[in-house]
């Protein structure tokens, strides 16, 4: 039998209220993770986003606990649910001894109204099928404002849990490595790969909890770049295609040996390489009671850019 939350609510975690499915408005959405992307990757001047893929097998929670209802909100409905024919006697009878008669709650906490709110299970609708996703199933529980909620609850929102939530958040900017020289590539001559930093810098998402003033920043900087041309004609600097950094822009009388680059040693026909460019994000946060940063999952975007190369004639006369 579904609880009280999981039957009602519907919080779309930007701002508007949900539905119960009947077209009740239900739900006090201002209370729930709301999100600063004002310093986000914005896709302006041309240049694309797109989301971090996180390095090894950790993800972001795709549900968490968040506040949901006021005492009156949960008060109304429950009692809708308790109105309903399909729940049995004994779990409405279960529900109205937590949440009604005093153990451990009364009147749904109605004389608490302005102290805190009941908090429930959420996924975003985008979460949908995602692993753990539908996992978030405790009843609703109580958290007084100023404190954190009761660590039983796996991923209820906290500073750490709201810079998690951030991670999801961040798009980078994303594109095509700068290349030179530019255009078509000969054999046997170097070839420049750098990252332009005008695109390629810093950018960051901060999530919060309005009512609880708890707020988390987690920020995403470019600090290393790998190149793989996907053909075996062709030598990298470094050896490993293990950049420095994000690259050495080219400039004249620069040299032959390019700290970031490739070699190719045979022309491309008729047809082109791809050259695979992964820009590495190093990942951190700071929030309530962490003001130094900590560090969080590496996240990698992978650019595939096709190179044309060409053999250079000379005549000698």
């Amino acid at each position: 039998m579904l609880t009280p939350g999981a039957a009602h609510a519907s919080f779309d975690g930007h701002g508007g209220k949900g539905d119960d499915g009947k077209g009740h408005q239900t739900i006090n959405a201002s209370v729930g993770v709301q999100y600063d992307k004002s310093k986000n990757g914005t896709g302006t001047s041309g240049h694309p986003t797109g989301s971090l893929k996180p390095v090894g097998n950790w993800t972001p929670p795709a549900c968490w606990y968040q506040p949901t209802y006021t005492p009156a909100e949960l008060k109304k409905s429950s009692e809708g649910v308790w109105a309903e024919q399909s729940p049995s006697w004994e779990w409405i009878s279960g529900q109205k001894d937590k949440y009604q008669d005093g153990h451990p709650y009364t009147d749904f906490n109605m004389d608490k109204t302005g102290k805190g709110y009941w908090w429930s299970g959420y996924s975003p609708p985008e979460n949908g099928g995602m692993a753990g996703a539908d996992s978030c199933n405790d009843e609703p529980f109580w958290v007084d404002l100023g404190d954190p909620p009761p660590p039983e609850h796996k991923n209820a929102v906290t500073p750490e849990v709201l810079a998690e939530l951030a991670y999801r958040e961040i798009l980078i900017p994303t594109g095509d490595a700068m290349i030179n020289p530019a255009g078509k590539q000969g054999v046997n001559i170097p070839t420049w790969v750098w990252m332009d930093s005008t695109v390629f810098h810093p950018v960051s998402v901060t999530a919060f909890l309005p009512a609880y003033n708890v707020s988390a920043t987690t920020t995403a900087r470019p600090t290393g770049i790998q190149i793989r041309p996907r053909t075996p004609y062709a030598q990298t600097y470094p050896a490993s295609g293990k950049c420095k950094g994000t690259g050495t822009a080219w400039t004249p009388g620069a040299g032959n040996v390019p700290p970031c680059g490739v070699v190719f040693l045979k022309d491309s026909g008729k047809g082109t390489y791809t050259l695979d460019v992964t820009v590495t994000w190093q990942i951190s946060w700071t929030g309530t009671g962490h003001p130094n940063p900590q560090r969080m999952q590496d996240g990698t975007f992978v650019s595939h850019q096709t190179v044309t190369v060409r053999e250079i004639q000379t005549v000698n006369r």
